[in-house]
């Protein structure tokens, strides 16, 4: 058990609303459409034959209930057992609802987001929101920001790691600029509409799961090759769930190629792995796990962003990662305490809540 002072902050907590629990922030023509022909996109759990129970920890289904959908059970298994100051919750049904058509898409989002409010913000304090968009379009995806942008609650908007164009695409900058000009990050999780360009569909969820994070390296090259930074130099972006390690190897590779392929490229005005360091973030879970812990120390070190790497434990997934287990005592105290808390609570602008 951490102490209770200790500033402990969880960067990826997912929550999950039942169908029942949507309702009441559907109009009657929406309730009546998801009911009778569902979505068109289909959700992560639906691509792979998952571990068993779905891809979740055992404990943490309530009764006729799903994973994520209880609060009280989030209370009694994460805030209040680590304690924990502050969560971050992260809805994963925008990867499914922010690809559907533009009105559906944008009553679902906002159905969640009203959901998350009214069930979670509102009666927990320690809870942080992440505002869900119909990321594949801009015009109803800025004024549901605009909406919740003046609640210190929501803390980023949230969109998927892979889209129907890269990330970098103009398409999608009005999200970035509309999140910017709220003061919040964009977090891009890990999964989506097409999470496995280029080689192909993999046969087995080992190669989904090990795969995330190169994913996330091809939206992150999207988004700086295309200028996006140059755009909205004071954006920020969270890379949720995809590793971190692979940071430092693109870093190289990005710096040694924009020297020689600049003038074919976006204009870039510095080095890629300056923009890197200033504008990306990530959480731990899953962070690389070697069977010598100094061998992640030093990968961390490589890749130079130690103000920028944050704690979480993605509840209520099997791979659950425990504030008390998760980080090794190689990576030294002063690294241990900036991920645990100090830094995501620069970024998200909170404060400390010491348990009496």
């Amino acid at each position: 058990m951490l102490e209770s002072t200790t500033r402990l902050i969880d960067a990826d907590v997912h929550p999950h609303a039942l169908p029942r629990q949507l309702e009441p922030h559907l109009d009657e023509r929406w309730r009546s459409h998801l009911e009778r022909l569902g979505t068109r996109v289909a959700g992560a759990l639906a691509i792979y034959p998952r571990v068993r129970n779905a891809g979740f920890r055992v404990d943490a289904w309530p009764e006729g209930g799903f994973p994520g959908s209880d609060l009280t059970l989030l209370q009694k298994q994460l805030l209040d057992e680590y304690g924990i100051d502050y969560a971050v919750l992260t809805p994963l049904q925008n990867q499914v609802y922010g690809g559907e058509a533009p009105e559906f898409g944008a009553a679902l989002c906002r159905a969640v987001n009203g959901w998350i409010q009214a069930d979670w913000l509102d009666p927990e304090p320690r809870l942080r929101g992440s505002i869900s968009i119909a990321f594949e379009h801009a015009d109803v995806s800025v004024p549901e920001i605009e909406r919740l942008a003046g609640d210190e609650r929501w803390a980023q908007v949230i969109i998927p790691g892979t889209a129907e164009l890269p990330l970098g695409n103009r398409k999608y900058w009005p999200i970035y600029e509309a999140a910017t000009a709220a003061g919040m990050a964009v977090a891009i999780h890990t999964g989506g509409i097409d999470m496995h360009r280029g080689p192909g569909w993999p046969s087995y969820y080992l190669e989904e799961h090990v795969w995330n994070g190169n994913a996330m390296a091809a939206t992150v090259l999207s988004l700086i090759c295309e200028g996006t930074f140059e755009r909205f130099p004071d954006l920020q972006v969270v890379c949720v769930e995809a590793g971190i390690s692979w940071a430092a190897a693109l870093q190289w590779s990005l710096d040694s190629a924009w020297e020689t392929l600049r003038d074919e490229a976006a204009p870039l005005e510095r080095r890629p792995s300056e923009t890197f360091r200033e504008h990306f973030w990530f959480t731990t879970q899953p962070i690389e796990e070697p069977r010598d812990p100094a061998d992640l120390a030093r990968a961390l070190r490589m890749v130079g962003m130690d103000d920028r790497i944050m704690f979480a434990t993605d509840y209520p997934h099997w791979d659950f990662d425990s504030p008390g287990q998760a980080l090794p005592r190689a990576l030294g105290d002063e690294l241990r305490s900036k991920i645990l808390g100090a830094n995501a609570a620069r970024l998200y602008r909170l404060g400390v809540r010491v348990a009496a």
